[in-house]
């Protein structure tokens, strides 16, 4: 591509991204505009379809074609996620109550332990 093609693909990305605000914009004030005078039902659906205009325009630019892009190899990743067996969710989750419970066990007699020596050394109690 030359510069000055580059230029005015980077210029009508722009206009399309601006466009694709003032819809969604125009969408969201409509509904707010029209509360008495149509039902809540019609106004949420009209700004549904504004929100998906804009998205239908954003996703002709660079910046929304690679935002998709994004999301598509997102999606190929999640497939190759291995998630963990029913077996092994309970036994990670027994593992961390029981460290959690031997933490909380220390701390408190360390508590102790610290609240004991403050007494001797102040004085008090």
């Amino acid at each position: 591509m030359t510069t000055e093609t580059e230029a005015n693909r980077s210029g009508l990305d722009t206009g399309l991204m601006l466009l694709a605000l003032a819809v969604l914009a125009g969408s969201i004030a409509a509904f707010y505009y029209l509360e008495g005078q149509y039902h809540p039902v019609l106004r949420t659906l009209g700004m549904i379809a504004g929100g998906a205009l804009a998205v239908v325009i954003g996703l002709q630019t660079a910046m929304g074609k690679t935002a998709f892009g994004y999301i598509q190899g997102s999606r190929v990743e999640m497939r190759r996620v291995v998630w963990p067996t029913r077996k092994e969710t309970i036994q990670s989750t027994i593992m961390i109550l029981a460290v959690v419970l031997i933490l909380a066990m220390f701390l408190w007699g360390l508590d102790a332990i610290l609240v004991w020596a403050m007494q001797i050394f102040t004085g008090r109690g």
